[in-house]
């Protein structure tokens, strides 16, 4: 590990880079080996470029005019005529594509399916008549033909239905007129708002368009699944794959963004409507999947985002299955012979959604997208946000990677079900994508600020110390196999001084009248998404410093703060499960992921290791090295910080589970308690602790980070669940699993400070960082359980007894645990690689 006397002039290394191609708002893309300037001809001033742009209209209207034109006419690059891949800007293009689905052999055979159901029941209930009668046809009843009848007229209304449907979902990029204003404008207002304009690299773009072009001479579509952290993700993309002369994807969207206007606009740019839950339609699922297929089948690229939905947190969150899922069977059924992956990171200096999102993360309902807040966005366009960097992993072969996961599964020792293995197959592939996304992640200079602030003592930092662990982190990431955005010859001076202008006085503050700048983080539950873009390279760093930390925070001389191996491994396996959801490990397995940790702690010099005297190769012992000690614990300090508030998260979300436990006058009942409501109250119930000193990262209490918590405890059988459906509302349902449930003084009925969720919740806090009344147990058994039992009163109040009317249920505990409700079912369990 590099020590405190790093002497790098600068945070990058361009001459081991590829160099970068720059889009911005002018005319020309720019290459350059170093990425931070967005423009070589304009010397020391990046932004000169695009304020010529934005004046361009008052200074010469004409010649303005004349750009516009060229866009509107396409002349040159501008006309979209060369692309890389299937042909789809033509007249007809929807219908065509309208007549493809809905001639699909699957849909059709499902609708034949879904009409023959519905003619049985009808038969069941007597609908269709009986001998003797006259049918609805005014003929003498034959049941056969009747039935035969019936059934022609219902497949013609689902078909009617499923056409509509189809309208509704499917792209309509038909039009190269419209592409062409589209990309003018998307662009002109992407590098207004990111006025270092969209950066990608060389290399990666040539790698790209080889593929492309053999991809596109084998019919065979790219799919490109990014990350996602903001609306901006796939604008991005398109405004690049249009510029470099590839075939616009087909974006995969939630129909929540299809509101008037906006939502026709997106659907001729790209877009593809698909409901955000699909429930037990059979009609809808078989359509998307014959959508996909055709879409598969004819060549043409797809856009989906691995995630679901848009990151409130800054870091990757776990997969989404659904349509990974319509894509893997696309291949893996045959109907599709091969397509090609190509996981996609798209990294910003800032992200425009963040105030919203740390609403949402604080409680705040998430509101529905309608036209005036998207134009509110406008106010964005005037803001320096930095630039966006767009980067593109080496694309693979989806047929490749099924036949090696199905070669690996042969040599099991027992057969997998075709169900089994679909899932296996589909797991690994969400991680695999999720981990190449992290593989070629770059970051940026506001998430190495970000990070240095939030990970260092004090209440503020001078601005020498704060531009020398900006470039001591810079160094880390890249010892760590990350990559830092290129800054070229700029001094690491200018480079923190821009990411200070765009994270701006709201989230980074500056005490005035000192004889150094000293800055202070302002808003740090806004800041910690920025750290989070980074948090990803030091998982195992932090949770073998978080395990240390369990003896070095008792204090006492350096043979005191020692651990053994064996106690070092249990509290990494116990963290590492507890954070199974949260973050995406190498999957070699725990014991190798230690020991290649360990190896590097001890090359830094951040630990001392003691081994057997036998062999000299089995660690026994693990701790501080003393040339950490003597630099103030600060590379150590740094990883615990990393790691430190999700540890408070899950602790958080420990402790409110104390709020379930059954009040005297319930005991012996079994109480279920509403899902959402116990969450909402575990946010008040940490709000509360933050603000009496108990809780050291208000960005602990954040909803995601908990529901996450709470998914954990359901997996690991602390808590059980029940999903009631009363007509078209469905409510989850909780209540603590037997074993777990605390118990209570029988004078006072306070609940009491043992059992097995408390000595759980205890194991977390030992590596929690040290805190007020942290270290006087008595105190935080009494206040903290006290409060948690006050809090939790309300959802007790409002409680029934019983699971209710419950239609499904899924109940998920112990192997032992019983199922609840007529169609109660354990539920499925999609776990992430474990360390």
């Amino acid at each position: 590990m590099a020590s405190s006397s790093t002497k790098s002039p600068s945070p990058s290394s361009p001459s081991t880079s590829a160099p970068d191609l720059s889009i911005g708002a002018s005319d020309t893309v720019h290459l350059h080996a170093a990425g931070y300037n967005t423009n070589p001809e304009v010397k020391d001033d990046p932004e000169r470029g695009l304020i010529n742009s934005m004046q361009r209209f008052r200074s010469s209207p004409l010649d303005f005019i004349r750009e516009v034109s060229l866009h509107v006419s396409g002349t040159g690059w501008r006309s979209y005529d060369h692309i890389i891949g299937q042909p789809i800007f033509y007249s007809g293009f929807s219908e065509n594509m309208k007549s493809m689905v809905l001639g699909n052999q699957m849909l059709l055979k499902k609708v034949r399916e879904l009409a023959g159901r519905r003619v049985d029941i009808e038969v069941k209930e007597g609908l269709l008549g009986k001998e003797g009668e006259r049918d609805r046809y005014g003929e003498g009843f034959d049941g056969k033909d009747e039935r035969g009848r019936r059934r022609m007229e219902i497949e013609e209304q689902l078909m009617e239905v499923a056409e509509q449907l189809t309208d509704n979902m499917i792209c309509k990029m038909e039009s190269k007129r419209f592409i062409r204003g589209a990309y003018y404008l998307a662009t002109q207002l992407l590098t207004r708002a990111y006025h270092q304009g969209v950066h990608v690299s060389s290399e990666e773009v040539l790698r790209l368009r080889s593929v492309a072009e053999r991809a596109a001479k084998n019919k065979q579509s790219i799919i490109f699944l990014p990350c996602h952290r903001s609306h901006v993700d796939y604008v991005s993309l398109q405004i690049i794959c249009y510029r470099l002369g590839l075939a616009l994807p087909t974006v995969v969207a939630g129909d929540n963004l299809n509101f008037p206007v906006v939502g026709a606009f997106l659907q001729h740019a790209g877009a593809m409507w698909i409901r955000r839950s699909f429930g037990d339609d059979q009609l809808y699922t078989t359509l998307v999947q014959a959508y996909i297929d055709t879409l598969l089948q004819n060549g043409f690229n797809l856009e989906c985002f691995v995630e679901g939905g848009r990151s409130r947190t800054g870091k990757l969150l776990p997969p989404k299955f659904g349509i990974l899922g319509f894509m893997l069977d696309s291949i893996a059924s045959g109907r599709v012979k091969d397509a090609i992956i190509c996981p996609v990171s798209t990294q910003y200096d800032k992200v425009i959604e963040v105030d919203s999102y740390i609403s949402e993360l604080l409680g705040t309902p998430k509101p529905k997208e309608n036209l005036m807040d998207f134009l509110s966005a406008s106010s964005v366009l005037s803001l320096k946000l930095g630039r966006v960097d767009v980067r593109f992993h080496e694309p693979w072969s989806l047929r490749a990677f099924i036949n090696q996961q199905r070669e690996r599964f042969t040599q099991l020792p027992q057969q997998l079900s075709p169900k089994e293995e679909r899932i296996r197959i589909l797991r690994t592939l969400g991680y695999k994508v999720l981990s190449e996304i992290n593989d070629v992640s770059v970051v940026m200079p506001t998430a190495l600020v970000g990070t240095v602030l939030l990970t260092l003592r004090g209440r503020g930092v001078g601005k020498t110390e704060l531009i020398r662990r900006v470039e001591w982190l810079s160094e880390r990431v890249r010892a760590q196999g990350g990559r830092v955005a290129h800054f070229g010859s700029l001094p690491t001076t200018v480079v923190v001084e821009r990411a200070l202008e765009v994270l701006g006085p709201d989230l980074v503050g500056l005490v005035p009248g000192l004889p150094e700048d000293t800055f202070y983080a302002v808003d740090r539950f806004q800041l910690s998404f920025y750290r989070n873009m980074t948090i990803h390279l030091f998982i195992l760093q932090a949770l073998v410093s978080a395990a240390m930390y369990t003896k070095i925070k008792l204090g006492g001389g350096p043979e005191m703060q020692r651990i053994s191996y064996s106690d070092l491994r249990g509290q990494v396996y116990f963290l590492s499960q507890l954070f199974r959801g949260e973050f995406i490990f190498p999957t070699e397995g725990l014991d190798a992921n230690l020991a290649k940790t360990i190896d590097g702690l001890e090359s830094d010099n951040v630990i001392k290791v003691t081994r057997n005297e036998e062999d000299g190769t089995k660690v026994e012992f693990v701790e501080l090295h003393p040339a950490e000690r003597e630099t103030g614990r600060e590379n150590f300090d740094f990883y615990c910080f990393l790691i430190w508030p999700f540890i408070e998260a899950t602790w958080l979300g420990a402790m409110s589970l104390m709020m379930l436990t059954p009040p005297s006058t319930r005991k012996g009942k079994e109480v279920w308690l509403d899902a959402k409501k116990v969450q909402d109250r575990a946010q008040l119930f940490g709000k509360t602790l933050y603000h009496q000193g108990d809780l050291s990262y208000f960005e602990a209490v954040n909803k995601e980070t908990l529901k996450n918590a709470y998914t954990q405890f359901e997996e690991e059988g602390i808590i059980v669940s029940s999903a009631s459906k009363t007509g078209k509302t469905k409510t989850k349902t909780i209540r603590l699993a037997d074993q777990w449930i605390p118990l209570r003084d029988e004078e006072s009925g306070r609940i009491l400070a043992k059992g097995p969720l408390w000595a759980f919740a205890e194991r977390i806090s030992s590596s929690r960082r040290e805190g007020k009344n942290r270290r006087d147990g008595g105190t935080v058994q009494s206040r903290v359980l006290s409060l948690a039992d006050k809090v939790g009163e309300a959802l007790w109040t409002e409680a029934t007894v019983g699971p209710g009317e419950v239609i499904e249920a899924e109940v998920v505990g112990t192997p032992g645990a019983k199922k609840k409700g007529k169609k109660g079912r354990r539920k499925s369990m999609s776990v992430a690689p474990k360390l």
